[in-house]
């Protein structure tokens, strides 16, 4: 793995050397727990301090699974604090929604657009929420919001699977680390057959976002 000496990745007036703080969401077999510790050791290689959580509930099943990522000078507790999520990578709409409320005001959300329905839903009990509902619970918590057709972009690679490493390759974009440091851990992180798929999946993301200009 390349070694690069670490840089500030986050510019905050009064919070300069604070964490920078990752929440990552999804469901079961959407690759979180992957793409989470593909985001921490990122952050290793970079130089930065780095603790990690990972919350699963019936992720088998196709539940909830969270992740807390930190990057520092110095990190002391590997969950982050209530409302202090930097950047929200969320793989599915309503789990992403249920996350909004520990962003930021200035942080950023990354929302993958696809729909999981949970079995309430599916079974009537409940209702999943409308594109109405989506866009005030997104303009409530920040004005930094890229809706990524993560989905669509990783089927059109091949394998809707790497819908994780697409997100990060959009996330990657935001932040002042060279693309090769997030390439070389995509490569050590993933299987040898899909190493290729994943490397471009990675570049795909962060292709998307360049042509956005980084503008929500």
């Amino acid at each position: 793995m390349r070694r690069f000496s670490p840089a500030p990745v986050w510019r905050r007036k009064d919070r300069t050397m604070e964490a920078l703080n990752f929440m990552i969401t999804g469901v079961g077999g959407q690759g979180t727990i992957l793409a989470s510790d593909i985001l921490a050791a990122v952050g290793v290689s970079a130089g930065y301090d780095v603790k990690k959580s990972d919350i699963l509930g019936l992720a088998v099943r196709g539940g909830s699974v969270l992740g807390h990522i930190r990057w520092g000078e110095v990190v002391h507790s590997p969950v982050v604090p209530e409302g202090r999520v930097d950047y929200l990578l969320a793989f599915e709409i309503l789990e992403g929604m249920r996350r909004l409320q520990q962003v930021r005001p200035e942080g950023t959300v990354l929302l993958n657009e696809q729909e999981i329905h949970p079995a309430s839903v599916s079974s009537g009990d409940a209702q999943y929420p409308d594109e109405a509902s989506l866009r005030v619970a997104l303009d409530a918590a920040t004005r930094n919001v890229y809706r990524v057709p993560g989905l669509q972009m990783a089927q059109a690679l091949g394998n809707a699977k790497a819908v994780n490493v697409v997100l990060l390759g959009a996330l990657s974009e935001l932040l002042s680390l060279a693309p090769e440091v997030w390439e070389d851990v995509v490569a050590e992180r993933v299987p040898a057959k899909h190493r290729d798929l994943n490397v471009r999946a990675f570049r795909s993301g962060r292709e998307w976002m360049l042509g956005r200009g980084r503008q929500p």
